[in-house]
């Protein structure tokens, strides 16, 4: 069995999502994610100019060897493009793969460890009652856990993740679109102040079972996020995310010395020397790492092993970055994961994404359930995706009151 083409495919409604398809001489196709947010033509074209040519002739079931021949090859590793086009063939090789066996990719892990994998929802406000009024809306859906943000009075700008006027909390986007980035303001000790308060007001509204979730987005010190850490406890959040950048891994070590509140981190990590430490000194209590990013399912599944003798549980990022083809391959790893703690899920279904992505993956009740079909369960319709192109975008950039850049 050889791999006889691969295509690469750039757009999808109102996301530029990258989408790899290797092609075999006995028909079965395989699929892969290779959308790195806001540059996506970079994996795209080293998909083309560089993976591709050398993929071609080569057996699709020697998956292991195949992603070493491209990691250990390159000479120069790791870094958010390489691994998300190493993501992208990994993840086509092992839907080639549950294909061949007919059966879906979690059988080939060993099976599945649980019915559902619950997923949490991105509730936010411009002010804390209209973030109030959005958690209420998700709950009524029936999920059972909510990531929060919401408005800081006195801040120049709406902050992460923060809808600009009330009411736009429900499904609410960051804005991703031209090329020049939007310039957000921020300011530490405003959100140091308001922010336990307010975190406090919402368990105190929504009661002890709800699972609430916070993410800082890397925008505090390890000082003050020690600090941070320690005056949210009486919230009981069920994480917090990005309290501090963790480019070095021992930061983790000082909010770990002053505060219980459990900690997720990764979700810009691409592979398991950015959070080998963090995982073996039990610094943390999720990892964030995408299945995209990370260099596919045969690296994080690594991870997540590792994650597993650590008291460490997963929690994938999943942010409208990852196309469904991402998605699905997370949830074959959380249907089967001995460490599972839950997955990040902002709604791809719309019908036009549904048109580009067909699959019997559902989410229902907070739980995402898992297609039992062939392979990863989902396929791409090549007609659809002739009706999008490419449109260039930025994330936001962060800058302090007086001009300084400062972590997005």
């Amino acid at each position: 069995m050889k791999i006889i083409d691969a295509k690469v495919f750039i757009g999808g409604p109102a996301k530029n999502y990258v989408t790899l398809k290797i092609m075999t001489d006995q028909g079965v196709y395989g699929l892969g994610d290779a959308t790195l947010n806001n540059r996506e033509t970079l994996p795209a074209a080293y998909l083309q100019d560089y993976l591709i040519p050398n993929l071609i002739g080569l057996d699709p079931r020697r998956s292991e060897d195949i992603w070493q021949f491209f990691y250990r090859g390159a000479y120069f590793r790791r870094g958010p493009i390489a691994m998300a086009a190493f993501g992208a063939i990994d993840m086509a090789l092992w839907d080639i793969k549950g294909k061949l066996a007919n059966m879906p990719v979690y059988e080939l892990f060993g099976g599945l460890s649980r019915d559902g994998a619950m997923v949490y929802a991105h509730a936010t406000g411009s002010d804390l009652e209209d973030l109030m009024d959005s958690i209420s809306h998700y709950v009524e859906q029936g999920y059972k856990a909510v990531r929060v943000q919401c408005g800081i009075p006195g801040m120049p700008t709406a902050s992460y993740a923060v809808p600009e006027h009330k009411g736009e909390g429900k499904h609410y986007i960051t804005d991703f679109a031209g090329i020049r980035p939007k310039v957000e303001v921020w300011d530490t000790d405003k959100y140091l102040r308001y922010m336990p308060d307010a975190l406090a007001e919402i368990r105190d509204r929504f009661g002890p079972d709800l699972k609430i979730l916070h993410d800082v987005h890397h925008r505090l010190l390890p000082r003050e996020a020690a600090e941070f850490a320690k005056a949210v406890e009486p919230a009981r959040l069920f994480w917090l995310e990005d309290p501090t950048p963790a480019e070095d891994q021992n930061a983790l070590r000082m909010i770990r010395q002053h505060s219980t509140t459990p900690i997720a981190i990764g979700e810009v990590f691409n592979s398991v020397w950015d959070c080998n430490r963090l995982i073996e000194d039990e610094l943390i209590d999720f990892i964030r790492i995408a299945v995209t990013y990370g260099g596919g399912i045969t690296p994080v599944k690594r991870i997540v092993d590792l994650a597993g003798l650590h008291n460490v549980r997963t929690g994938f990022h999943g942010a409208p970055s990852h196309s469904p083809i991402s998605m699905a391959a997370q949830s074959h790893l959380n249907a089967w994961a001995p460490n599972f703690g839950i997955q990040e899920y902002l709604v791809l279904g719309t019908p036009e994404c549904d048109a580009l992505f067909p699959s019997d993956h559902r989410m229902d009740n907070g739980m995402i359930h898992v297609s039992d079909a062939p392979g990863l369960g989902v396929d791409f319709d090549e007609t659809e995706a002739k009706r999008y192109s490419y449109k260039p975008g930025s994330h936001p950039v962060v800058r302090l009151q007086d001009g300084t850049m400062w972590n997005y």
